[in-house]
């Protein structure tokens, strides 16, 4: 039995050891509201809105025979370790491009004047000797020797024939060329020669959140979809800003209507609503959180991601966009899975004038391409533009002219680094499928020197390996939201 005193004494400690608690629970959640480590993290979650905005990122994917899971692990440690060391080798940073070209569908003076949208171009100074040479069909000193030697006979032949013909003659055999070269091209023939072209070194101008959005942002991305995707006016898409107000729509009017369409033209959508995604996930996860004392802070923003795609604040839409994203991935490996034998040729050197930093380029390279063949899940292309001799010619080329067409709409973005990352990210993708349906060109292609088939410029190389490691980038930047969202239950 306890007496009076010692009764007093323990109430006294229990006491004592209640407040003391209290006051440390208070310390250490105060301490946490206002830790500088969690300011890169915007957005407080409840468990169930964690549960909700990427548990459903899942399975088989349509159209293919490859699941969501397995497209992770072999993202996250067998390609991004790998093309994120490649993009940084001088051959894959430099960039040129014309920023400057007019909008060809409509007047735009919408140029944003936020400082985040800044390019800055790189001095010719800086840029490495073999990549600003002049030709970007040459990718080293044996083939450039090679290729100047038939210029030359070419030139000579050529030149007996010129001395008859007129100037104007001269300039439709110059247009019929240019015709040519562009008859396979998913994007508009690069203008590199022009005075405004200027090159861009990319790991300066990384592809991040810059603040451009509203009105003028919206009008190219309604342009893309609306008149380049195959849709019917009548048909709206889900959450589109600019369309009539439709209540409580739920989208599924338009998934019934895409779900009727034949397999290419689902393709299609299914290639620029994944590329979509993949542009909202860079400027989620590279967000400007802070700029105070003249440092600018950036990290993922958790509530911009939620609004992009959780499905409960897109009505469902967020897990569909984020499914496109992984085919469109798969549709860029297997691109890059064919085109391998193009660039295991030993002549085919990635050539920037350093002989060493070349053959490091060209190891790398090699890496990642023999990682993409090894894949075992691959997208079968053989089935799309597989049905009838003319109308599947038909399809494919009014594939090809709707794609061009949105390489186009890139010219009509006001903000300079969205539109560099935009341009790039287009074109890679273009270049994907050129390969994709230039299979027996590929097969084709002689061992020992460059072929008058199947060439791909220097501009589609670097835009090709630049845009699938913003896709891997992507896909790793998605593991890395669910780390966070975990993290704050």
């Amino acid at each position: 039995m306890l007496n009076a005193t010692q009764t007093c004494g323990l109430l006294v400690l229990l006491l004592s050891l209640f407040c003391a608690h209290f006051s440390w629970g208070w310390f250490q959640n105060n301490a946490k509201s206002k830790s500088p480590e969690k300011q890169p993290v915007y957005g407080e979650t409840s468990d169930s809105q964690d549960q909700s905005c990427l548990c459903h990122l899942t399975g088989v994917l349509d159209d293919c025979f490859c699941d969501i899971e397995s497209i992770d692990v072999f993202n996250n440690f067998k390609i991004y370790p790998h093309i994120r060391k490649l993009t940084e080798r001088d051959f894959f940073r430099y960039y040129k491009v014309n920023l400057k070209r007019p909008c060809p569908f409509w007047p735009n003076d919408d140029h944003c004047s936020i400082k985040d949208c800044h390019v800055e171009p790189c001095p010719e100074s800086k840029v490495p000797v073999g990549i600003k040479s002049g030709n970007y069909n040459k990718f080293s000193q044996a083939a450039s020797s090679i290729s100047d030697m038939r210029e030359c006979e070419q030139a000579h032949e050529l030149g007996a024939v010129n001395s008859t013909l007129s100037n104007q003659t001269k300039e439709a055999f110059a247009d019929w060329a240019h015709h040519d070269d562009a008859q396979d091209h998913f994007c508009g023939l690069d203008d590199e020669m022009s005075p405004d072209a200027e090159y861009v070194d990319l790991l300066l101008n990384p592809e991040r959140y810059t603040g451009y959005k509203g009105p003028s942002a919206w009008r190219v991305w309604n342009s893309i979809y609306e008149e380049n995707c195959f849709k019917p006016r009548s048909v709206y898409r889900p959450l589109n800003p600019l369309a009539p107000s439709r209540g409580d729509d739920d989208g599924e009017g338009f998934y019934n209507w895409l779900e009727g369409l034949c397999l290419e033209k689902r393709v299609f959508y299914r290639l620029i609503s994944g590329l979509h995604s993949s542009i909202n996930i860079h400027l989620c996860a590279e967000y400007l959180l802070d700029e105070s004392w003249g440092k600018s802070v950036w990290g993922p923003n958790l509530y911009e991601f939620r609004q992009r795609f959780d499905p409960a604040e897109t009505k469902g839409e967020g897990t569909r966009r984020l499914k496109n994203l992984y085919f469109l991935y798969l549709i860029e490996l297997r691109a890059l899975s064919k085109v391998t034998p193009y660039f295991e040729r030993s002549f085919i050197n990635l050539y920037t004038g350093n002989s060493q930093e070349d053959s490091t380029t060209k190891e790398l390279l090699l890496q990642v391409l023999n990682e993409t063949k090894a894949f075992p899940m691959h997208f079968d292309e053989s089935s799309m533009f597989a049905s009838h001799k003319i109308e599947s010619k038909t399809l494919k080329e009014e594939f090809r002219l709707h794609f061009k067409n949105i390489s186009r709409i890139m010219d009509c973005v006001g903000c300079s680094k969205c539109r560099l990352w935009g341009t790039l990210q287009t074109q890679g993708l273009g270049t994907a499928l050129r390969i994709l349906f230039s299979e027996k060109e590929i097969k084709n292609l002689p061992e020992n020197s460059p072929s008058k088939g199947f060439q791909l410029t220097r501009q589609e190389i670097v835009a090709l390996l630049n845009g699938f490691a913003r896709l891997s980038t992507s896909i790793k930047e998605l593991h890395n939201f669910r780390t966070l969202l975990k993290d704050q239950r």
